[in-house]
């Protein structure tokens, strides 16, 4: 079994579901022990902004805020610098504990040993 697990999330509310089954899949591996690193790009990008996750709704789902707060208990999210900056959100925009990144640390991480890389 993989011993990190790197999900990309390109869907936000645009297409629901797809969004809710990435953070879901990030929270279950995190509680199960599981190093998690989470990619928020394209209309997921707007959950890293305070109060954006508590709009998102999606009938027999999690709560969208409950399973971010899950993720960045063990694990790290992380929001595409271009993505980024095409919404113009700046480091001093998004939740504490959300870093901003390019697409060099994620073909590092998703490339590293012993890690599965998964994109919804």
């Amino acid at each position: 079994m993989a011993k990190k697990l790197v999900i990309k999330v390109t869907a936000g509310a645009d297409a629901p579901e797809r969004c809710s089954q990435a953070f879901t899949v990030a929270a279950v591996a995190v509680a199960s022990g599981v190093e998690v690193s989470l990619w928020l790009t394209g209309e997921s990008a707007w959950f890293a902004l305070p109060g954006r996750a508590a709009e998102f709704e999606l009938p027999h789902a999690a709560p969208l805020p409950d399973l971010i707060e899950s993720v960045l208990a063990g694990g790290t999210l992380t929001l595409c610098t271009q993505c980024a900056a095409r919404r113009d959100i700046t480091e001093k925009d998004v939740i504490e504990d959300v870093r901003i990144a390019g697409a060099q640390v994620f073909v590092q991480e998703a490339l590293a040993d012993e890690t599965q890389a998964l994109v919804y």
